[in-house]
């Protein structure tokens, strides 16, 4: 009879640890490889990018897709995470730039305009997760709300912004701009002018004192 440790030099032999390790190092494979083909797909496609092309071309099968990813919000989640890295680094930028404090506010609302348009249609998505607050986008946008409110009070106190507007308000108008700036009949100004509307609701006129 062969001794435990002579089974343990075969090369067939593998303990709970590294049989546990193995599982967990395939499960972070396909966590990536699903990623980067939802970003591509999501690139080239928008956000209505078949869930089962993502997964055919990640290489995984749906069931594997679905256990990472149970839905397709969850799925923009945790790629906005990543962009949102970006986000915050230019918020940090605007925060620490010798300016007034309308001017950050009309900064920060232009970043937040670039990150709501990363994806074609994501907009929706965003609107969406206000409605159902379990949805996995929330948090995202709860954040993006909370650095509004820092901007956009810190102009009331400076008397360079509506008092009865909230970080919410703003983060709406901004999400309204960034579908409308996706839409088919929109061109290339339709941004600027919509985004000059929101900056007539939002500030009192003293950056017009300014010039």
């Amino acid at each position: 009879m062969e001794s435990v440790s002579t089974l343990q030099e075969g090369s067939d032999f593998m303990s709970p640890t590294s049989s546990s390790r193995s599982a967990r190092k395939d499960a972070q494979y396909n966590r990536a490889q699903i990623l980067d083909a939802a970003s591509r797909a999501f690139a080239s496609q928008g956000v209505d990018a078949s869930m089962d092309a993502i997964a055919k071309d990640a290489g995984v099968g749906a069931g594997t897709l679905y256990r990472h990813f149970p839905n397709k919000d969850a799925l923009l989640a945790a790629l906005l995470d990543a962009h949102y890295q970006t986000l915050e680094t230019k918020r940090q930028l605007i925060a620490s730039e010798d300016i007034e404090a309308d001017q950050m506010l009309d900064r920060w609302i232009d970043a937040l305009g670039d990150w709501m348009l990363v994806y074609n249609g994501l907009p929706e998505p965003l609107r969406a997760a206000w409605s159902e607050v379990r949805s996995p986008l929330s948090p995202t946008c709860r954040q993006a709300i909370e650095t509004t409110d820092q901007f956009l009070n810190k102009a009331k106190r400076e008397g360079r912004a509506r008092q009865d507007l909230t970080g919410h308000e703003i983060f709406l108008a901004a999400l309204a701009i960034a579908w409308a700036s996706g839409a088919s009949t929109a061109d290339g100004s339709t941004r600027s002018a919509l985004r000059n509307l929101l900056k007539l609701g939002w500030t009192t006129g003293k950056d017009q004192q300014r010039s």
